[in-house]
């Protein structure tokens, strides 16, 4: 007997979300950035580092399996994230910089990050038990709209979580691996319904996770989903006998072949990860420091996957009596895999990122159940809480400009000393017309209007918009300065010029990927011999250099520092002639 569903939604209530109006808003957060910045410290210049290293690499296929950076390997054991950023490089026009050709590919990743999400949550809200409550009357929302409009709340949902932000827009295997975990999310979403698109996607989605630096994830997923398939298959059976209909009135179930195809990519994926050594889950935990080890992982949960976390245990909390169906059980366990990698790893906030679209779908599910006090009070602390930091923007943007107000001025050149601010009228514009259609969404979104269940979110996924568009068009000049290597790196280049190379020791993976990109330096460890007239030391190792190198071959030329940060120093040493 199947328990009643907490969702009460009249067709009135579905009514579609314009297409035109969903696609700007994904374009406004997909586009800023894009242009008019390089790679960013720390992950983002990594990884482009690898990706350049394998595009100019000349040895070969073999090459392409083991990605080296000065003879480094990359601390993801990842291989498809720098392929593709490989492949970009060589593949683009000689007058497209080879940094924008790869954040141009990956920016399109998570274009198909919002695409299968939406699907996945699409088919999930199909589903019998996920539908509202038939009225006696009829006027019930139809199944296909009721869906879509889950749907559009999903990806809205999505889009309003403050992690996406800035590990979206970088160019790392995190949000390859968020590309492959929405596809293999989708695929398990849709098998029951379609054949082609959710295989292929459930097989990219499960090659592409175990060869981008999440194997143990990617198979953890793929292997709960196929337990989950044989779990509703044997429920289907043992009710078929009673109501003659498919996993007990949960609609299309999963196939014999769905579930063999699901148990083969799962091993096919197993002996990748063998096979080419990949299986590496570095559990730290620490058992003299677990309180604060809880206390931190809890903050970052908190603001990672704000607003939709409250909406997510609301979720659960209401559909408590369908925990088995489908549109919960899968949800939460592709949140689950992730929330544990990230409890139990060195990458808290990369492991997070793969939980959100499950966090954006439980957060989708919640909007049928909602009160309209509840969606209100939701309404007005968005208005409140973007409005004031669209606000502060504003503020602290013009004190920049003009120095006026002091204060806010101070502060800024605080944060990035030595920083000159310049007037760019297409990005005053640009953000101008943001703020003009905050106001706007604001004043439709709390005029009278007919209800709509993807209207709760407007606000947040709105709001998230507006304000990654005002960091990336009024504030990208300062932020670049500040997370960038560039000012440091041309602080290098004024001191040595374009020597034949530069010897390193101790430098960091950031450090030289910056110096090959920025400066186009030929970087040579000292360690293995070298006749370079210029050395770049890390600070880290100052109290035993006179153990490595003799100091009465080498003269100390200055410190070069990363204007923004104290702890990415340079020690630039030049070599004595004899």
């Amino acid at each position: 007997m199947n328990q009643p569903t907490p969702a009460i939604v009249a067709q009135n209530a579905v009514r579609r979300l314009p297409r035109i109006a969903l696609l700007l808003l994904c374009a406004a957060y997909l586009l800023p950035g894009l242009i008019g910045r390089g790679p960013w410290k720390s992950a983002d210049i990594t990884a482009f580092g690898y990706m350049a290293e394998l595009a100019r690499s000349t040895e070969g296929i073999a090459r392409w399996f083991d990605p080296l950076l000065l003879g480094m390997q990359p601390e993801t054991p990842a291989l498809v994230p720098y392929w593709i950023g490989a492949l970009a490089i060589k593949l683009a026009p000689a007058w497209l910089n080879p940094d924008l050709a790869v954040r141009f590919v990956f920016a399109l990743m998570l274009w198909g990050t919002f695409t299968a999400t939406w699907y996945a949550v699409y088919y999930l809200a199909r589903t019998a038990r996920a539908q509202p409550v038939a009225f006696a009357f009829g006027g019930e929302a139809r199944p296909t709209d009721y869906a879509r409009a889950i749907a559009d709340g999903g990806l809205l949902a999505l889009i309003a979580c403050l992690g996406l932000a800035q590990l979206g827009h970088e160019t790392t295997p995190a949000l390859a691996q968020l590309y492959f975990a929405s596809h293999l999310f989708y695929g398990v979403a849709a098998l029951p319904y379609r054949r082609a698109g959710p295989v292929i996607a459930l097989v990219v989605g499960t090659l592409g996770m175990t060869l981008s630096g999440a194997p143990t994830v990617g198979l953890a997923l793929a292997a709960g989903s196929a337990l989950y398939m044989a779990y509703e298959r044997r429920r289907s059976a043992q009710a078929g006998a009673d109501a003659g209909s498919t996993a007990a009135g949960d609609g299309p179930g999963y196939s014999r072949g769905a579930l063999f195809t699901t148990i083969g990519v799962t091993v096919l994926a197993a002996a990748l990860v063998f096979g080419l050594g990949l299986s590496q889950w570095k559990i730290t935990l620490d058992g003299n420091s677990v309180m604060g080890e809880i206390r931190s992982q809890a903050k970052l949960l908190l603001w990672f996957t704000w607003p939709v976390w409250p909406l997510a245990l609301w979720t659960l909390w209401r559909w408590r009596r369908q925990l088995a169906a489908r549109h919960v059980a899968l949800p939460f366990w592709f949140a689950l895999v992730p929330l544990a990698a990230t409890w139990t790893t060195d990458y808290s906030d990369r492991s997070l990122l793969l939980a959100l679209p499950a966090f954006a779908t439980l957060a989708a599910f919640a909007l049928p159940t909602f009160r309209r006090s509840a969606a209100a009070l939701i309404d007005w602390f968005n208005v409140l809480f973007f409005s004031g930091l669209a606000v502060l923007g504003w503020l602290y943007w013009i004190a920049m400009q003009t120095g006026m107000p002091p204060k806010p001025a101070a502060s800024v050149a605080r944060l990035v000393p030595g920083f000159v601010a310049e007037f760019s009228p297409i990005a005053f514009v640009l953000a101008l017309a943001a703020t003009v259609a905050w106001c706007w969404l604001v004043r439709w979104r709390t005029g009278r209007h007919r209800a709509a269940l993807w209207k709760t979110l407007v606000l947040p996924a709105g709001g998230t918009a507006l304000c990654w568009m005002l960091l990336m068009t009024l504030w990208l000049p300062p932020i670049d300065y500040a997370r960038s290597y560039l000012p440091q790196v041309r602080a290098v280049a004024e001191r040595v010029g374009q020597p034949s190379c530069i010897a390193e020791l101790a430098l960091s993976r950031p450090h030289i990927a910056a110096l090959r990109h920025h400066g186009n330096f030929n970087l040579e460890p000292l360690l293995l011999g070298t006749d370079c007239p210029w050395l770049l030391v890390a600070p880290e190792i100052i109290e035993r250099l006179h153990t490595i190198i003799s100091l009465d071959q080498w003269r100390f030329s200055g410190t070069l520092r990363r204007p923004s940060s104290a702890t990415d120093d340079l020690l630039l040493y030049q070599k004595i002639a004899p």
